[in-house]
């Protein structure tokens, strides 16, 4: 796969807007209120991640002539894996909590946040490391 981020991207941007209508459509009459809100939360937080997956992917289509040194792609790959990650663990466990998952489910959404958190803290040292080099 040429470009992973920007096909992860795709794939949850087009879940976010089939999961988010059949929601609307479908599960609006069968669901409580904070079924409902559980699942709203999981679509906001997987679109702003979707959309910063969507980022790494563009990045990486702008600097296709440049050689990025090997750490700039290791880093890429943690910051999208960790987004991903988060993506899978945060929105799925409430996506599955509002469906009828075990209420163990619960412990999962933590998880997640966590590696939404670490994606963004590896974007601020790559972001500090970069600025240190041009200095």
């Amino acid at each position: 796969m040429k470009n992973k981020w920007l096909f992860w991207a795709a794939v949850s941007g087009f879940f976010c807007v089939a999961f988010g209508a059949f929601t609307a459509h479908a599960l609006e009459k069968t669901l409580n209120a904070v079924e409902l809100i559980w699942i709203d939360k999981g679509l906001k937080y997987q679109m702003f991640h979707t959309l910063a997956l969507l980022g790494i992917g563009l990045f990486e289509i702008a600097n296709k002539g440049a050689q990025p040194p090997a750490c700039r792609y290791k880093a890429l790959n943690i910051i999208g894996g960790s987004w991903l990650l988060g993506i899978v663990l945060f929105s799925g466990s409430l996506y599955g909590l509002a469906l009828g998952a075990s209420h163990s489910f619960v412990w999962v959404t933590p998880i997640g946040g966590c590696a939404f958190l670490v994606g963004w803290a590896a974007l601020i040292y790559v972001s500090v490391r970069k600025q240190a080099e041009n200095e």
